[in-house]
């Protein structure tokens, strides 16, 4: 197969599809690569490692684009990319679609086979491809979020673990997930006051477990929510319904109660957010804005920030997938591996992930059917 990855470029993203490792796994294999100059120059990789993997470098990103039988990427298409694919080339990306309605229709308009990883799913039904970057963006959540509590950044003015004899900061994590967890190690080993609101009963048992007794766990509902939202000096929104937009469980009234300077992370803001007063995502060149006195963050890869870390961290799950593909051709590898069924979105012009489709109020076409167009 030829396989093309670009550069990416969604603003401050320096994350790239595939390392010099993956690549050399993949030529040995017998795989053409197409790697656009520079592609990894972002997370410290430069074209000769592609070039001594085996790869091709290629500085027209337009025969990259024509000859690709499958495109890797890291993140969805921006529009100015759009025009590039064409009919049954195999995108296999981020693609969070639930949330972007252009470019699923460009995806069905084009008839790419959209493969994303966020909805590809391990036997135990969990998200292998979601992880690695939920478990990064779970940690920054804090880290980020301590920096911009800070006075010069518009927070409050105060440190998340306090010292003796002045008390901490109140971190309140909504999603027990791996966002969440991740989050909480990170705010535990801080220092601060934690609590973590999830609905799944057996989950807080298992953070009660896990920190014990140094985390609050809280069953999740309006009031609860209201209750800790306004208590919140740090609140870090967590909350992940896969392959659907999240719902919004933080209205606007709950976020007025806050105190000037409380800082907001929404991490779920690539699925829509689940706060009511973030109504767009940010950058990491611009990532905030303040709202009712609240410092907002609502950058949507927020991994981008963080690339050498993030790029392994990423292809170390993706690249099996993509020697499955690759070696097999879709189709033949989504029967081999029922999982990564999971992960078609988009064939030969239909929505096939349901929750995608209920999302945006388009027709759904069960991926068994839509192979027969």
């Amino acid at each position: 197969m030829i396989i093309g990855v670009p550069k990416e470029i969604k603003p401050n993203e320096n994350r790239v599809a595939l390392t010099p490792a993956g690549t050399e796994m993949l030529h040995k294999e017998g795989h053409t690569i197409l790697v656009e100059h520079n592609a990894g120059i972002g997370s410290g990789l430069a074209d000769e490692q592609y070039l001594h993997a085996g790869a091709q470098v290629l500085t027209d990103l337009g025969r990259l684009y024509d000859e690709a039988e499958m495109i890797i990427k890291v993140k969805e298409p921006q529009p100015e990319e759009y025009d590039r694919y064409h009919a049954d080339q195999v995108l296999y990306t981020y693609l969070h679609l639930a949330a972007a309605p252009e470019l699923t229709r460009m995806l069905m308009a084009k008839r790419v086979t959209a493969i994303a990883y966020e909805t590809i799913e391990a036997p135990d039904h969990s998200l292998p491809l979601l992880m690695p970057m939920s478990e990064v963006a779970g940690r920054m959540a804090v880290q980020v979020g301590e920096r911009f509590l800070e006075e010069e950044n518009g927070g409050k003015g105060i440190l998340l673990g306090g010292v003796p004899g002045v008390e901490a900061a109140q971190v309140v994590i909504l999603g027990g997930g791996i966002v969440g967890m991740n989050a909480t190690m990170m705010a535990v080993g801080t220092g601060a006051r934690v609590a973590v609101i999830d609905r799944n009963a057996d989950r807080l048992r298992y953070f009660d477990e896990l920190f014990r007794g140094r985390v609050t766990t809280i069953m999740s509902n309006s009031y609860n929510i209201a209750t800790w939202v306004k208590a919140a000096d740090l609140f870090i929104g967590a909350v992940l319904v896969p392959g659907a937009r999240a719902p919004h469980l933080v209205t606007e009234a709950m976020v007025k109660t806050m105190e000037p300077g409380s800082v907001i992370i929404d991490v779920a803001i690539d699925q829509g957010g689940t706060v009511e007063t973030i109504d767009h995502s940010t950058t990491h060149s611009n990532p905030t804005y303040v709202k009712f006195g609240v410092v907002h963050y609502a950058v949507a890869n927020m991994p981008g920030a963080v690339p050498r870390t993030s790029t392994y961290a990423l292809t170390n799950a993706t690249l099996p997938y993509a020697q499955l593909i690759a070696g097999q051709g879709w189709r033949e590898a989504v029967q081999l591996l029922p999982g990564l069924a999971r992960g078609v979105n988009v064939v030969n012009g239909h929505v096939t992930y349901k929750a995608v489709a209920d999302s945006l109020g388009l027709p759904y076409l069960p991926l068994e059917t839509a192979m027969q167009g």
